[in-house]
């Protein structure tokens, strides 16, 4: 395991790290997106300095599956997701990294507030957001985490 300062990159930064990191691996890290557009909304980024999906080592390639599952096991635990998107967007933010968007057909309650997942059933409208502060984020990272496998 690689050291939170050693490995954040300007788009990890951007999206919080290291206070928003929720589980680090060798060659991603796991994020709580800040904004979060549905209930547990994350950025998966990847350690490597590249800014092409397929410039990734195999390696990478590897722990990416292993963490997928983890993704998914720990969201449907803490949050029971109906859908989960993974967008690769990278239009602004080049290193590689994927928004993992948990998708709900219906409002979700969570730490006294209810949160909307605005695209439903369509794409994910990433420009709505459920407001929280830094307090709710923390709430939402304490229990993705007591979920995590």
């Amino acid at each position: 395991m690689t050291s939170k300062s050693n490995s954040l990159n300007a788009t990890m930064r951007k999206f919080g790290a290291p206070q928003t990191i929720i589980r680090q691996y060798q060659y991603w890290s796991v994020m709580l997106r800040p904004a979060q557009a549905t209930l547990g909304a994350l950025v998966l980024a990847a350690h490597e300095p590249v800014e092409a999906f397929s410039q990734l080592s195999p390696e990478s390639f590897t722990e990416l599956h292993s963490i997928t599952g983890q993704i998914e096991s720990a969201l449907t635990k803490a949050f029971q997701y109906d859908k989960i998107n993974y967008l690769m967007l990278m239009m602004v933010d080049p290193d590689v990294h994927f928004h993992v968007i948990p998708r709900y057909a219906q409002p979700k309650p969570f730490a006294g507030m209810e949160f909307i997942d605005a695209g439903w059933p369509a794409m994910p409208n990433l420009g709505q957001v459920n407001t929280t502060d830094a307090a709710i984020n923390q709430r939402i990272m304490n229990h993705l985490q007591s979920c995590w496998s």
